[in-house]
């Protein structure tokens, strides 16, 4: 059964080509997302793996960019180790004057509650995406002064 996605949009007092590089750069990446990340390039085919920690666990994340338009979206099937399932994460920003909005959808969830593991669960990617892009990026874009 197909669950919704979960979809969270902002918008931020930044510019888009600020954002896009948030969201693309590691090192920025690493800042306001996943200090863990080793390696990431916006480009169809790059592939990338780390372990998060959470609640005693480590987790596996892989990605493998699917989508890439330079300032405007990015996309990656997302999966965890373990799991033969992937899910796919879409960020798609929207450019107005110095303002940018920003809408994440995060789909096939129902890849990773095989056994209803709570970590796993829809609430806590609700939870994971709305500090992420409510508070994290946005602090983060939104403080930053170059682009």
């Amino acid at each position: 059964m197909k669950s919704e996605p979960v979809i969270v949009e902002r918008i931020y007092n930044a510019p888009a080509e600020r954002v896009w590089h948030a969201l693309t750069d590691v090192e920025k990446m690493r800042q306001w997302y996943f200090p863990q990340l080793v390696e990431f390039e916006p480009e169809v085919g790059f592939e990338t793996e780390f372990n998060v920690p959470h609640n005693g666990r480590n987790f596996l994340h892989i990605w493998k960019i699917t989508e890439a338009v330079p300032g405007k979206k990015i996309s990656y099937e997302w999966k965890f180790g373990g799991y033969d399932e992937s899910s796919l994460v879409s960020f798609e920003l929207f450019a107005s004057a110095e303002k940018t909005k920003i809408v994440v959808t995060h789909s096939n969830l129902e890849a990773f509650n095989r056994d209803n593991d709570p970590d796993l669960g829809r609430n806590n990617f609700v939870e994971g995406w709305t500090q992420f892009i409510g508070t994290a990026l946005k602090e983060f874009v939104e403080q930053e002064t170059e682009i």
